[in-house]
């Protein structure tokens, strides 16, 4: 841990009036400070002995805050004292004084001493420091993110604002290292912000230890996981605070559906240090690592208590740009207003786990829901998938359907046509046999007329009658033979169709037949012979040169027995044909000489015969390597096409597998194609079932209006067909009127004379 104090600090601790009223021990202090200021001045790795201005920590807006007016003031120097007497016995200073060391905090930690008693609240480690080196020497996954994210952060303050500088390389690291040192939680966008800070006040190792441990005892790392539950908890328990501390605006919240997570998820997650400004930030960083999670919440509810009566006015937009704008400018020109109202706030503990247990209740609903709404998807689209196939099946069965209909109805078609005409031949025979008696009828009518009128031929009747029975009888028997006929025929008929309806099913059978045989020849064709087949052939090449090398090998071995054979009755014929040798020597001269000849031919055929022997079995012991290299030439020759034909295999095979890779590929892309029309279609779906039910919801409004118009104009019609009949009646009431006004006035023009019996009628009205 490092602890950094300017020249100017330095200078005015040198004054001697503030020395005197300091005590000696506190002098030592300061004096050791001095001396470590000075070693941290002069070190060259040191980011406090950058004197630019655009990387030096004198130039953030937290460091903006100097010590030279506390010069002038005893209360600042009171402050300076006990902040070093504190850090430098800091377990006693909080066994102690635990109290005072909180409300000092609330007050206010100076910046110089703000990178040691950081790391002092919350327990940095030197261990998360030695792993640091280690990090840094690594690669992360999260390295791109970073990149992209860093220029996003802080981006107007000089420390960050140079691309590639210090800040930003500063930044990156500590964010890299952490990504590693944490793979769960990785990389979180809101979480460079808080780094920010913290190197804006130490260096990167300290700012990594002190990252690590916000993330593991302050609950940053829940905030920051991928499910992020924690952040959903602190919503939720915000809210419910809201509504019990701030009712009225509450109410207005919900009445403009303005979330809890619209303006308050940067909040904890970045720490205000989106929100508000860096003197702010750096406040609430002290009493955050003070106090916890909880002055996070007092801080919200302090925001929302003094902004209250201006969220009241707005609508959700103009929130949103208040949230943003106007108050973080209306706090800063009150900070301490701010700080003493959250210090006010009271949040009871019990409550905020009683709401963080309903939240997991209502966690554990909701994936229970989704579960259920997982299935009931699943469900839905087996349900779907089943009635496709129904669908698909009832397709199936209406053609069939049609087609057993059609195939009836041509059934019926042809019964009838069979039926009408045996219809027709059957009244055909009707009226024959009805021509046929009444022609036997009159036939008997006649014969009796000849009988009675020509007695006396009445033989030649009988004969002529007999004839005509005869041909009768004839003309009957045509008749049945035609109606048996005509049967025959019918059966014969159905016979032909019914081997016509055969044959056809034979020659469908048949084509199949066909068609499966020439694709078998086809596919035959295509394929490539079996390896073991290559392999039998390959040895019956093999066994016929080996067959034809051995009867090469035997006919030179029969040429040499005969030669040989020839050669020795050639020898045999020579020695039975020499002459007889010369009488000059005495009888035992000639038969030693004889004797030493026979033997000496003897051992020369002997070994005659020997080397022809050797020389036989080295032309045989030549065959037999010679053909033992054939048969090895054979089986390298059948090994190499062996692996030939293998190379081809394995080829086909990569090329097939490679075909297959890409018709699965398709077939992917097909099955993602058909997913996303089916998503189309299902949205059309809805939206033309939604157009359906509006348009029936306007046409059962007109029909509504409609039936309205009609009750209204026929009660239109009842009255003005009651007051037509009112103004008939006025009218022949009138007439009436007229017509006795007219009556009064011819009587007062005409007055009526006396009539007398003797005066008639007509002369009076002539």
């Amino acid at each position: 841990m490092t602890l950094t104090v300017s020249e100017t600090d330095s200078s005015s601790l040198r004054n001697p009036d503030m020395t005197e009223t300091l005590p000696s021990s506190e002098l030592s202090l300061l004096a050791k400070l001095e001396a470590a200021n000075k070693l941290i001045e002069s070190d060259s790795k040191s980011l406090n002995s950058l004197q630019s201005s655009a990387h030096s920590r004198k130039s953030s807006d937290t460091s903006q805050i100097s010590l030279n007016s506390g010069a002038s003031s005893v209360g600042e120097e009171d402050v300076w004292s006990t902040w070093a007497s504190i850090v430098t016995d800091w377990e006693a200073s909080q066994k102690r004084k635990g109290p005072t060391v909180k409300e000092l905090v609330r007050k206010g930690i100076p910046h110089h001493f703000r990178a040691i008693v950081w790391q002092l609240l919350c327990g940095a480690s030197d261990a998360d420091k030695k792993q640091y080196a280690e990090y840094i020497k690594a690669t992360s996954a999260c390295e791109k993110v970073i990149r992209r994210d860093i220029a996003r952060t802080y981006p107007e303050h000089d420390f960050f604002k140079e691309k590639d500088g210090l800040g930003q390389e500063a930044l990156f690291n500590v964010m890299k290292a952490y990504s590693l040192h944490d793979r769960e939680v990785g990389y979180c966008q809101g979480s460079g912000f808080i780094v920010g800070l913290l190197l804006m006040q130490m260096p990167e190792e300290e700012a990594f230890a002190v990252l690590v441990q916000i993330m593991q005892q302050y609950r940053m790392r829940d905030m920051f996981k991928p499910s992020m539950a924690e952040l959903g908890l602190c919503m939720y328990q915000l809210e419910n605070i809201v509504q019990e501390q701030i009712p009225e605006l509450h109410l207005h919240f919900q009445s403009q559906s303005f979330q809890t997570s619209m303006y308050a998820s940067s909040w904890f997650l970045t720490l205000y240090t989106t929100a508000l400004n860096l003197t702010l930030s750096c406040r609430i960083m002290d009493v955050f690592l003070s106090e916890g999670m909880e002055f996070i919440f007092k801080v919200a509810i302090a925001l929302l208590t003094i902004g209250k009566d201006t969220l009241l006015s707005l609508d959700m937009e103009a929130m949103l740009k208040y949230f943003q704008k106007e108050l973080p400018q209306k706090v800063e020109n009150d900070a301490d207003g701010l700080f003493n109202l959250a210090f006010q706030v009271k949040i009871n503990t019990k409550r905020m786990k009683k709401m963080e247990k309903e939240y997991a209740d209502l966690r554990k609903k909701e994936q229970e829901e989704m579960v259920e709404l997982r299935r009931l998807r699943s469900e839905n689209r087996l349900l779907k998938k089943r009635n496709e196939l129904l669908e698909a099946e009832s397709a199936e069965l209406a053609d069939r359907l049609v087609r057993g209909q059609v195939s009836r109805a041509e059934e019926e078609e042809t019964s009838y046509a069979i039926q009408s005409e045996l219809l027709a031949l059957r009244r055909a025979h009707l009226e024959v046999s009805h021509q046929l008696e009444n022609a036997n009828e009159e036939v008997r009518a006649l014969s009796l007329r000849l009988q009675e009128n020509n007695p006396d031929n009445s033989l030649e009747s009988n004969n002529s009658r007999q004839n005509s029975f005869d041909e009768l009888i004839m003309k009957e028997e045509a008749l049945k033979q035609r109606d048996e006929m005509v049967s025959c025929l019918l059966e014969e008929l159905v016979k032909v169709r019914q081997g016509l309806a055969e044959s056809e099913d034979v020659i469908r059978n048949l084509k199949t037949k066909i068609q499966e045989l020439e694709e078998d020849k086809k596919r035959l064709r295509e394929t490539t012979t079996d390896n073991s087949v290559a392999h039998l052939q390959d040895e019956l090449i093999a066994s016929k040169l080996r067959e034809a090398e051995a009867s090469l090998s035997l006919k030179d071995l029969k040429q040499r027995v005969q030669e040989l054979s020839t050669q020795w009755q050639r020898q045999l014929s020579e020695q039975r044909n020499d002459p007889a040798q010369s009488q000059d020597s005495g009888a035992k001269k000639l038969l030693f000489w004889e004797s030493g000849r026979s033997q000496d031919l003897q051992k020369l055929e002997e070994e005659l015969m020997t080397t022809r022997i050797r020389e036989m079995e080295t032309l045989t012991e030549l065959k037999e390597l010679r053909l033992k290299v054939m048969e090895l030439e054979t089986q390298v020759q059948v090994s190499t096409n062996q692996l030939r034909r293998q190379d081809e295999e394995s080829k086909k095979v990569k090329e097939e597998l490679e075909e297959a890779l890409v018709r699965e590929r398709e077939l992917a892309n097909k099955a993602r194609e058909q997913q996303h029309r089916y998503s189309d279609l299902e949205s059309r779906m809805k939206d033309e079932l939604m157009n359906v039910k509006i348009k029936f919801t306007e046409q059962s409004q007109t029909v509504a209006e409609l039936k309205q118009e009609i009750s209204r104009l026929e009660t239109k019609n009842s009255e003005m067909l009651a007051e037509g009949e009112l103004r008939s009646n006025l009218d022949e009431s009138d007439r009436v009127r007229d017509l006795q006004d007219k009556v009064a006035e011819l009587k007062a023009e005409f007055p009526t004379p006396i009539t007398s019996p003797e005066t008639e009628p007509w002369k009076w009205i002539a």
